[in-house]
């Protein structure tokens, strides 16, 4: 989602290849594609949610843009051979080197949530568990909905920087959009709906420059005549293309349906979120959504725990890490 050629399709519930860690092509172990499930972790480590849930508070109170940044941590790693926690895997060529990845943040909230889940229980909890979790605590520490995770996710033990490739991105038509979610089994519907977690996402300039000056020195005519200014007085033509600019222009703070009231008038800050209003297959979900009486949290709730099942690996594929930034 601003979030961006695999070796495999990201086909949800179907067996795919992936590549193994010496790079051979191997189909999913046993276990693929089963669901976790609430409760998972009540006996074994009756804790768990409890200090996730501290650590990203933590974190948070340190650094509020840390919450949007786990937050897009998490569709970077799910869109990417499943949620497996691969996003969080350091080293040479691992997916945090790709050019998509580079800016994500709050990697340290997830260690410290491993740290102590460590001492507490170790070898138990996964780190696709943590990252989950992480997510949900995150909305909720910027006003927005709760909702009950499951859990039961195992870790992989792949990362390559290749596969990150076909992420979203700031730049992607509706159409190639909606290819790349419904290659992860997710509707048009919840494209839309997922796209508002940029409610409290920020862009760098780079990402979206071309929209504010083009060959001729002119701008996106979709971009509110009005707005305008702002964005080029943010970021000015030739200037610091890692500047940062609220993605939900008057509330980048608070996780609320005001990201798709601004679409509607012309505010929207990345081409890809803009043409959700222009393009007709999107243009009524943002309208339903942008409306007093949106369910936009709810809807939200749900489509995060339908795209936080991708390509699960369960049972005894993959691993539990004892550190999330390195296979064991």
């Amino acid at each position: 989602m601003g979030l961006f050629r695999s070796s495999c399709l990201f086909i949800t519930f179907l067996s795919c290849l992936v590549i193994s860690v010496h790079g051979q092509a191997t189909a999913r172990p046993p276990g693929f594609g089963v669901g976790p499930r609430l409760g998972f972790y009540s006996t074994t480590c009756p804790n768990v949610e409890t200090i996730v849930r501290n650590a990203v508070t933590a974190g948070f109170n340190a650094n509020p843009r840390i919450a949007p940044g786990i937050l897009r941590m998490l569709f970077h790693d799910c869109f990417v051979l499943g949620c497996d926690a691969s996003i969080l895997i350091s080293g040479t060529n691992t997916e945090r080197t790709a050019g998509p990845n580079l800016n994500l943040r709050g990697f340290e909230v997830i260690d410290n949530a491993k740290t102590q889940l460590e001492a507490a229980c170790p070898g138990v909890v996964s780190c696709a568990d943590i990252l989950a979790l992480a997510a949900r605590d995150s909305v909720v520490l910027t006003r927005g909905i709760s909702w009950q995770v499951p859990t039961g996710r195992r870790d992989g033990r792949v990362s390559l920087a290749s596969n990150a490739n076909n992420l979203p991105g700031p730049g992607d038509s509706v159409a190639i959009q909606q290819q790349k979610f419904t290659a992860v089994g997710l509707s048009t519907r919840e494209l839309v709906v997922l796209a508002g977690a940029h409610t409290i996402g920020t862009a760098g300039c780079g990402t979206f420059s071309n929209r504010l000056f083009n060959s001729t020195g002119g701008a996106d005519p979709t971009i509110d005549p009005t707005f305008l200014p702002q964005l080029r007085t943010q970021c000015p033509q030739n200037g610091d293309a890692s500047v940062r600019v609220d993605l939900d222009n008057g509330s980048g703070t608070t996780f609320d349906n005001s990201y798709f009231i601004n679409l509607s008038r012309g505010r929207g800050v990345l081409q890809s979120d803009q043409i959700l209003w222009t393009d007709p297959a999107t243009r009524p979900i943002v309208q339903q959504l942008m409306s007093p009486r949106s369910t936009f949290n709810a809807e939200f709730a749900r489509a995060m725990n339908r795209m936080s099942t991708i390509g699960l690996l369960t049972g005894t594929s993959g691993e539990i890490r004892r550190v999330c930034s390195a296979i064991n």
